[in-house]
Protein backbone atom coordinates (compact mmCIF):
# COMPACT_ATOMS: atom_id res chain seq x y z
CA UNK A 1 0.00 0.00 0.00
CA UNK A 2 1.59 3.60 -0.90
CA UNK A 3 2.09 6.40 1.43
CA UNK A 4 -0.92 7.89 2.29
CA UNK A 5 -1.08 12.18 2.94
CA UNK A 6 -1.49 11.63 6.88
CA UNK A 7 1.81 9.59 6.64
CA UNK A 8 3.63 12.69 4.96
CA UNK A 9 1.95 15.01 7.37
CA UNK A 10 3.03 12.62 10.31
CA UNK A 11 6.56 12.37 8.86
CA UNK A 12 6.60 15.77 8.22
CA UNK A 13 5.56 17.21 11.67
CA UNK A 14 2.56 19.22 10.31
CA UNK A 15 -0.72 19.14 10.89
CA UNK A 16 -3.04 16.74 8.17
CA UNK A 17 -4.67 20.11 6.88
CA UNK A 18 -1.32 21.66 6.39
CA UNK A 19 -0.39 18.73 4.34
CA UNK A 20 -3.47 18.87 2.47
CA UNK A 21 -2.53 22.78 1.46
CA UNK A 22 0.51 21.93 0.08
CA UNK A 23 -0.87 19.80 -2.66
CA UNK A 24 -4.25 22.06 -2.95
CA UNK A 25 -3.23 25.87 -2.31
CA UNK A 26 0.30 26.24 -1.95
CA UNK A 27 -0.22 29.74 -1.34
CA UNK A 28 -1.52 29.75 1.99
CA UNK A 29 2.13 28.21 2.87
CA UNK A 30 5.29 29.76 3.87
CA UNK A 31 8.24 28.36 1.70
CA UNK A 32 10.13 26.51 4.27
CA UNK A 33 6.69 24.46 5.53
CA UNK A 34 5.65 24.22 1.57
CA UNK A 35 9.15 22.36 0.53
CA UNK A 36 9.12 20.41 3.72
CA UNK A 37 5.95 18.79 2.66
CA UNK A 38 7.31 17.96 -0.28
CA UNK A 39 10.32 16.46 -0.08
CA UNK A 40 8.34 14.24 2.47
CA UNK A 41 5.89 13.37 -0.13
CA UNK A 42 8.63 12.63 -2.72
CA UNK A 43 10.79 10.33 -0.43
CA UNK A 44 8.01 8.60 0.66
CA UNK A 45 6.70 8.71 -2.95
CA UNK A 46 3.31 9.97 -2.08
CA UNK A 47 1.11 10.79 -4.81
CA UNK A 48 -1.83 13.42 -4.16
CA UNK A 49 -5.00 12.44 -6.28
CA UNK A 50 -5.06 13.98 -9.50
CA UNK A 51 -7.75 16.77 -9.81
CA UNK A 52 -9.42 18.72 -12.89
CA UNK A 53 -8.02 22.39 -13.50
CA UNK A 54 -10.21 24.44 -15.23
CA UNK A 55 -8.84 26.61 -17.82
CA UNK A 56 -9.20 29.98 -17.55
CA UNK A 57 -10.06 31.46 -20.91
CA UNK A 58 -7.02 33.53 -22.76
CA UNK A 59 -4.81 32.54 -19.46
CA UNK A 60 -1.51 33.65 -20.03
CA UNK A 61 1.63 32.93 -17.64
CA UNK A 62 5.35 34.86 -17.76
CA UNK A 63 7.96 32.24 -17.03
CA UNK A 64 11.49 33.42 -16.26
CA UNK A 65 13.72 31.47 -17.63
CA UNK A 66 17.59 32.14 -15.84
CA UNK A 67 20.91 30.37 -17.88
CA UNK A 68 24.43 31.03 -17.24
CA UNK A 69 25.66 31.66 -21.02
CA UNK A 70 23.09 32.29 -23.97
CA UNK A 71 26.02 32.39 -26.26
CA UNK A 72 27.09 28.83 -25.48
CA UNK A 73 25.41 26.79 -28.18
CA UNK A 74 23.94 24.12 -25.73
CA UNK A 75 22.20 26.55 -23.67
CA UNK A 76 21.02 28.39 -26.54
CA UNK A 77 19.05 25.41 -27.60
CA UNK A 78 17.72 25.19 -24.35
CA UNK A 79 15.86 28.48 -24.22
CA UNK A 80 14.84 27.54 -27.76
CA UNK A 81 12.84 24.37 -26.98
CA UNK A 82 12.04 26.61 -23.84
CA UNK A 83 10.33 29.31 -25.71
CA UNK A 84 8.85 26.94 -28.32
CA UNK A 85 6.98 25.26 -25.59
CA UNK A 86 5.75 28.44 -24.02
CA UNK A 87 4.62 29.13 -27.89
CA UNK A 88 2.40 26.39 -28.20
CA UNK A 89 0.82 27.18 -24.86
CA UNK A 90 -0.07 30.94 -25.49
CA UNK A 91 2.48 31.83 -22.66
CA UNK A 92 5.67 34.65 -22.41
CA UNK A 93 9.23 33.43 -21.50
CA UNK A 94 11.39 36.34 -20.89
CA UNK A 95 15.32 35.41 -20.68
CA UNK A 96 17.99 36.29 -18.29
CA UNK A 97 21.56 35.52 -18.72
CA UNK A 98 23.99 35.47 -15.87
CA UNK A 99 27.08 35.28 -17.41
CA UNK A 100 28.00 32.11 -15.02
CA UNK A 101 27.82 34.64 -12.22
CA UNK A 102 25.90 34.18 -8.67
CA UNK A 103 25.41 37.35 -7.76
CA UNK A 104 24.28 37.97 -10.80
CA UNK A 105 22.29 34.95 -11.09
CA UNK A 106 20.95 35.71 -7.13
CA UNK A 107 20.15 39.49 -8.34
CA UNK A 108 18.32 37.95 -11.58
CA UNK A 109 15.95 35.65 -9.48
CA UNK A 110 15.50 38.45 -6.58
CA UNK A 111 14.15 41.25 -9.29
CA UNK A 112 11.90 38.64 -11.83
CA UNK A 113 9.97 36.46 -8.90
CA UNK A 114 7.90 39.32 -8.06
CA UNK A 115 7.22 39.77 -12.24
CA UNK A 116 6.61 36.23 -13.48
CA UNK A 117 3.98 33.11 -12.62
CA UNK A 118 7.30 30.93 -12.62
CA UNK A 119 10.86 30.23 -12.54
CA UNK A 120 12.80 27.25 -14.92
CA UNK A 121 16.64 27.97 -13.49
CA UNK A 122 19.24 26.06 -15.49
CA UNK A 123 22.57 25.19 -14.35
CA UNK A 124 22.53 27.26 -11.49
CA UNK A 125 25.50 28.50 -9.75
CA UNK A 126 24.07 28.72 -6.47
CA UNK A 127 23.22 25.81 -4.23
CA UNK A 128 19.79 24.54 -4.83
CA UNK A 129 18.38 25.10 -1.62
CA UNK A 130 19.30 28.61 -2.48
CA UNK A 131 17.91 29.29 -5.49
CA UNK A 132 14.49 27.76 -3.80
CA UNK A 133 14.63 30.55 -1.15
CA UNK A 134 15.17 32.87 -3.34
CA UNK A 135 12.06 32.20 -5.51
CA UNK A 136 9.87 31.62 -2.28
CA UNK A 137 6.44 30.80 -3.28
CA UNK A 138 6.70 31.21 -6.95
CA UNK A 139 7.08 27.95 -8.71
CA UNK A 140 10.02 26.83 -9.73
CA UNK A 141 11.75 23.94 -11.57
CA UNK A 142 15.75 23.26 -11.65
CA UNK A 143 17.80 22.12 -14.18
CA UNK A 144 21.13 20.02 -13.56
CA UNK A 145 20.48 20.82 -9.65
CA UNK A 146 18.89 18.29 -7.65
CA UNK A 147 16.97 19.64 -4.22
CA UNK A 148 14.82 17.49 -2.36
CA UNK A 149 11.40 18.62 -2.40
CA UNK A 150 11.60 20.66 -6.04
CA UNK A 151 10.84 19.47 -9.71
CA UNK A 152 13.95 18.70 -11.05
CA UNK A 153 15.44 17.87 -14.75
CA UNK A 154 19.21 16.53 -14.83
CA UNK A 155 21.22 15.22 -17.55
CA UNK A 156 22.55 11.96 -16.59
CA UNK A 157 26.28 11.88 -17.60
CA UNK A 158 26.13 7.92 -16.17
CA UNK A 159 25.64 5.99 -19.78
CA UNK A 160 27.55 8.59 -21.74
CA UNK A 161 30.56 8.62 -19.54
CA UNK A 162 31.00 4.62 -19.29
CA UNK A 163 30.26 4.81 -23.05
CA UNK A 164 33.13 7.04 -23.45
CA UNK A 165 35.65 5.51 -21.05
CA UNK A 166 34.77 1.87 -22.14
CA UNK A 167 35.12 3.06 -26.16
CA UNK A 168 38.75 4.19 -24.72
CA UNK A 169 40.04 1.77 -23.78
CA UNK A 170 38.91 -0.20 -26.23
CA UNK A 171 41.31 1.98 -28.63
CA UNK A 172 43.80 1.02 -25.64
CA UNK A 173 44.15 4.42 -23.83
CA UNK A 174 44.96 3.87 -20.37
CA UNK A 175 45.64 6.89 -19.26
CA UNK A 176 42.96 9.64 -19.14
CA UNK A 177 42.71 12.97 -18.13
CA UNK A 178 39.49 15.06 -17.73
CA UNK A 179 39.26 19.21 -17.67
CA UNK A 180 37.03 19.65 -15.14
CA UNK A 181 34.01 23.38 -15.44
CA UNK A 182 33.70 25.65 -12.64
CA UNK A 183 34.24 24.80 -9.19
CA UNK A 184 30.18 25.77 -8.82
CA UNK A 185 28.56 23.31 -12.12
CA UNK A 186 26.48 20.82 -10.05
CA UNK A 187 27.07 19.02 -14.12
CA UNK A 188 30.43 19.01 -13.66
CA UNK A 189 30.57 17.77 -9.80
CA UNK A 190 28.30 14.75 -10.93
CA UNK A 191 31.01 13.89 -13.96
CA UNK A 192 33.78 14.05 -11.74
CA UNK A 193 32.38 11.89 -9.22
CA UNK A 194 31.11 9.01 -11.93
CA UNK A 195 34.84 9.49 -14.01
CA UNK A 196 36.72 8.92 -10.88
CA UNK A 197 34.41 5.55 -9.98
CA UNK A 198 34.74 4.46 -14.09
CA UNK A 199 38.35 4.93 -13.21
CA UNK A 200 38.71 2.78 -10.59
CA UNK A 201 36.75 0.11 -12.06
CA UNK A 202 38.67 0.35 -15.54
CA UNK A 203 41.69 0.07 -13.74
CA UNK A 204 42.82 3.49 -15.18
CA UNK A 205 44.78 6.37 -14.66
CA UNK A 206 43.55 9.68 -14.42
CA UNK A 207 44.55 12.93 -14.10
CA UNK A 208 42.06 15.50 -12.81
CA UNK A 209 42.72 18.91 -13.76
CA UNK A 210 41.84 21.96 -12.05
CA UNK A 211 38.37 24.36 -12.67
CA UNK A 212 38.52 25.89 -15.96
CA UNK A 213 36.06 28.89 -17.74
CA UNK A 214 33.59 26.86 -19.64
CA UNK A 215 34.29 28.66 -23.07
CA UNK A 216 36.79 27.94 -25.97
CA UNK A 217 39.57 29.89 -24.66
CA UNK A 218 39.48 28.05 -21.12
CA UNK A 219 40.04 24.95 -23.32
CA UNK A 220 42.95 26.40 -25.08
CA UNK A 221 44.65 27.46 -21.80
CA UNK A 222 44.28 24.13 -20.94
CA UNK A 223 46.10 22.32 -23.52
CA UNK A 224 49.84 22.57 -22.34
CA UNK A 225 48.78 20.86 -18.70
CA UNK A 226 46.86 17.89 -20.38
CA UNK A 227 49.80 17.42 -23.11
CA UNK A 228 52.30 17.63 -19.70
CA UNK A 229 49.88 15.06 -17.71
CA UNK A 230 51.14 12.13 -20.17
CA UNK A 231 47.04 11.71 -20.83
CA UNK A 232 46.14 9.60 -24.34
CA UNK A 233 43.31 10.80 -24.27
CA UNK A 234 41.15 13.90 -22.48
CA UNK A 235 37.69 14.78 -21.70
CA UNK A 236 36.56 18.03 -21.37
CA UNK A 237 33.50 19.40 -19.27
CA UNK A 238 31.97 20.94 -22.50
CA UNK A 239 32.56 21.05 -26.27
CA UNK A 240 33.47 24.63 -25.92
CA UNK A 241 36.23 23.58 -23.74
CA UNK A 242 36.93 20.48 -25.98
CA UNK A 243 37.41 22.62 -29.07
CA UNK A 244 39.83 24.90 -27.60
CA UNK A 245 42.18 21.85 -26.43
CA UNK A 246 42.28 20.79 -30.25
CA UNK A 247 43.51 24.50 -30.80
CA UNK A 248 45.80 24.24 -27.67
CA UNK A 249 47.46 21.08 -28.69
CA UNK A 250 47.43 22.08 -32.46
CA UNK A 251 49.76 25.23 -31.25
CA UNK A 252 52.03 22.75 -29.43
CA UNK A 253 52.81 20.64 -32.08
CA UNK A 254 50.64 17.36 -30.92
CA UNK A 255 48.06 16.11 -33.51
CA UNK A 256 44.76 14.97 -32.96
CA UNK A 257 43.57 12.05 -32.91
CA UNK A 258 47.36 10.92 -33.39
CA UNK A 259 48.84 11.82 -30.43
CA UNK A 260 45.95 12.90 -27.99
CA UNK A 261 42.34 12.01 -28.23
CA UNK A 262 40.01 14.62 -27.24
CA UNK A 263 36.34 14.07 -26.16
CA UNK A 264 33.73 16.76 -25.59
CA UNK A 265 30.02 17.04 -23.71
CA UNK A 266 27.14 18.37 -24.95
CA UNK A 267 27.35 17.35 -28.93
CA UNK A 268 26.78 21.11 -30.30
CA UNK A 269 26.16 21.61 -33.52
CA UNK A 270 29.60 23.02 -33.98
CA UNK A 271 31.19 19.60 -33.83
CA UNK A 272 30.07 17.89 -36.49
CA UNK A 273 32.34 21.26 -38.50
CA UNK A 274 35.15 20.94 -36.58
CA UNK A 275 38.16 20.19 -37.44
CA UNK A 276 38.52 17.18 -36.77
CA UNK A 277 35.29 16.61 -35.96
CA UNK A 278 34.38 16.08 -32.32
CA UNK A 279 33.63 13.45 -30.50
CA UNK A 280 31.05 14.22 -27.72
CA UNK A 281 28.51 13.11 -25.21
CA UNK A 282 25.28 13.95 -26.38
CA UNK A 283 23.36 15.65 -23.51
CA UNK A 284 19.52 16.34 -24.27
CA UNK A 285 19.53 19.80 -23.02
CA UNK A 286 16.50 20.72 -25.80
CA UNK A 287 14.18 18.38 -24.72
CA UNK A 288 15.02 19.53 -21.00
CA UNK A 289 14.17 22.94 -22.58
CA UNK A 290 10.68 21.53 -23.47
CA UNK A 291 9.89 19.14 -20.18
CA UNK A 292 10.56 22.06 -18.03
CA UNK A 293 8.06 24.32 -19.23
CA UNK A 294 5.54 21.18 -19.26
CA UNK A 295 6.36 20.49 -15.77
CA UNK A 296 6.26 24.59 -14.99
CA UNK A 297 3.33 25.07 -16.74
CA UNK A 298 1.31 22.84 -14.71
CA UNK A 299 2.22 24.15 -11.49
CA UNK A 300 1.52 27.35 -12.75
CA UNK A 301 -2.28 26.23 -13.69
CA UNK A 302 -2.33 25.26 -10.08
CA UNK A 303 -1.73 21.34 -10.41
CA UNK A 304 0.49 20.62 -7.62
CA UNK A 305 1.66 16.66 -7.84
CA UNK A 306 4.66 15.30 -5.75
CA UNK A 307 8.08 16.80 -6.87
CA UNK A 308 9.88 14.88 -8.89
CA UNK A 309 13.46 14.22 -10.42
CA UNK A 310 13.85 13.38 -14.17
CA UNK A 311 16.60 11.72 -15.12
CA UNK A 312 17.23 12.31 -19.24
CA UNK A 313 20.08 9.73 -20.61
CA UNK A 314 23.29 10.96 -22.39
CA UNK A 315 25.23 8.93 -24.74
CA UNK A 316 28.60 9.00 -27.01
CA UNK A 317 28.47 9.94 -30.90
CA UNK A 318 32.02 8.78 -32.25
CA UNK A 319 33.64 11.06 -34.45
CA UNK A 320 37.19 11.76 -35.82
CA UNK A 321 38.60 13.70 -33.03
CA UNK A 322 39.17 9.70 -31.16
CA UNK A 323 41.66 7.47 -32.49
CA UNK A 324 43.81 4.56 -31.13
CA UNK A 325 46.86 5.07 -28.95
CA UNK A 326 49.76 6.56 -30.71
CA UNK A 327 53.09 5.68 -30.62
CA UNK A 328 54.73 8.70 -29.50
CA UNK A 329 53.91 9.83 -25.18
CA UNK A 330 52.56 13.11 -25.13
CA UNK A 331 55.24 14.20 -23.17
CA UNK A 332 58.04 13.93 -25.15
CA UNK A 333 55.62 15.89 -27.90
CA UNK A 334 55.58 18.70 -25.72
CA UNK A 335 59.45 18.80 -24.73
CA UNK A 336 60.06 18.98 -28.50
CA UNK A 337 57.13 21.19 -29.49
Amino acid sequence: MGATLTDVAKQADVALSTASRAFSDPGRLGPDTLRKVLSVAQELGYSPAPRVVEPVADASATIAVVVPDIANPVFSAFVKSAQGQSWRSRHTVVLADTDFNPDREREAIEHLRDRVDGIVVCSSRLEADEVLDLCGRVPVVLVNREAAGADCIVADATDGLRQTVDYLTALGHRRIAYVQGSAHSWSNGHRVQLIRALAEEYDLQLEMLGWQTETVAGGSAAAARVVASGASAVIAHNDLVALGLIAGARALGVRVPDDLSVVGADDIPFATVAEPSLTSISVPLARAGELSLEVLIRAVAGERPTPRTVRLPTHLVVRSSTGPLGARPNTEILETA
